[in-house]
């Protein structure tokens, strides 16, 4: 059997002249004219492209893009190719399919340290159900690609580097182990927040969420955002964190708003006296400095989610302070961790990306890590 291998213990003997199979995440957002208006995953890719290419690798890239129905021309990764080519420093060929004979002759051409990026896989409707005749072809050109039967299948999604911190950080962090956890709605944490229960010393409350539990608290959140079928569990959440010695913190104000517009006349109220009429678009000033001091007592951080309406500047206050505050627990030696889409955003906005310990562009699958669930890319790596 096999060794697991992680990229960095590759070397030129193992990767020269070889074809090497790289899933990749470029599911980046295009806006009307296909200009990407966030390239933060494609750059997350590069070292790891980077690497392999210089090694003498030919790489071959598979990624999805959108929700395609079927060959949908909005989602074909073709705009990606030049931003791609300019950030690796090679011009990427760009294949008219993932999967058939033309694209086998376009890899059977590649040259050493030459890249193609594969078509959408997700314009055959087979990719998502994991069909196995699907799935079939793709590893026929595979092992067409694959010589001397080297099985180097890197599962980028989840790069080796993020892997160790993510499930580094969540099975053995340094201690005081807190989790930031924001949104909108509870029904998308519930996973996170149970997972992060059973690991965490301190879970800190933000976004949208807040406002059912303060609603099963008996406080009125005036037109907030409150998942009513949810009220139940939030009480639930509030019990498991008492009975397990997490310190569960919620923010003690918030900034309301008499509507949910950029322009809206605010205020800051206590959490428990949002006025009918009004709805909380973000947390207050006392919370942003009771939540600095809690974390001052932190080793490591895992935040995933905003404060409040952090697109809306009148209500991006509490993100942008957390973000801050992360950045100079960072330099302090405190291992923080960006996980989710939203709080990526956030840090890039504030310009303080570079100043945590790791931002996971993983999106959905770093907040299954979180839940504990296993990943199918991870146990490939695993058993390869």
């Amino acid at each position: 059997m096999a060794t697991k291998k992680s990229v960095g213990s590759l070397k030129e003997a193992d990767l020269k002249g070889k074809k090497v199979f790289v899933r990749v995440d470029l599911n980046v957002p295009l806006d009307d004219n296909f200009n990407i208006t966030d390239d933060t995953r494609i750059r997350a890719a590069v070292p790891t492209i980077k690497y392999l290419i210089g090694h003498g690798a030919k790489v071959i890239l598979s990624s999805h893009l959108g929700r395609p129905k079927g060959v949908t021309p909005k989602y074909s990764l073709k705009p990606l190719v030049p931003r791609l080519s300019e950030l690796l420093g090679v011009e990427v060929k760009m294949a008219t399919d993932c999967i058939g004979e033309e694209v086998e002759k376009l890899v059977a051409g590649l040259p050493e340290g030459g890249v193609v990026l594969l078509e959408n896989v997700r314009f055959y409707k087979e990719e998502e159900k994991n069909d196995p005749e699907f799935a079939k072809s793709l590893h026929l050109l595979q092992t067409c690609m694959l010589t001397m039967h080297l099985e180097l299948h890197i599962e980028l999604m989840l790069r080796p580097r993020e892997l160790d911190y993510l499930v580094g950080a969540v099975s053995n962090p340094k201690k005081p182990f807190a989790a930031i956890v924001g949104g909108s709605k509870v029904s998308s944490k519930i996973g996170v927040i149970e997972s992060l229960l059973e690991k965490v010393d301190l879970l800190f409350l933000g976004g949208g969420m807040i406002f059912t539990f303060y609603k099963a608290q008996g406080h009125a959140v005036g037109s907030s955002l409150v998942e009513e079928d949810k009220l139940d569990l939030a009480t639930s959440l509030m019990e498991k964190a008492k009975a397990k010695g997490v310190s569960l913190l919620l923010p003690s104000d918030v900034v309301i708003a008499d509507k949910f517009a950029a322009d809206a006349n605010s205020k800051v109220v206590p959490a428990s006296e949002i006025p009918d009429g009004w709805m909380g678009l973000d947390i207050g000033p006392d919370s942003i400095k009771s939540f600095g001091e809690a974390l001052d007592t932190t080793k490591t951080i895992i935040w995933n989610g905003p404060m409040g309406v952090f697109e809306f500047d009148k209500f991006a206050a509490g993100t942008e302070a957390i973000a801050k505050k992360l950045a100079e627990l960072s330099g302090k030696g405190v291992t923080t961790i960006i996980g989710g889409g939203d709080s990526v955003a956030a840090v890039e906005k504030v310009g303080l990306a570079d100043k945590m310990s790791h931002i996971s562009t993983g999106g959905g699958a770093s907040l299954e890590l979180l839940e504990g669930k296993t990943l199918p890319g991870v146990l490939a790596l695993d058993d390869a």
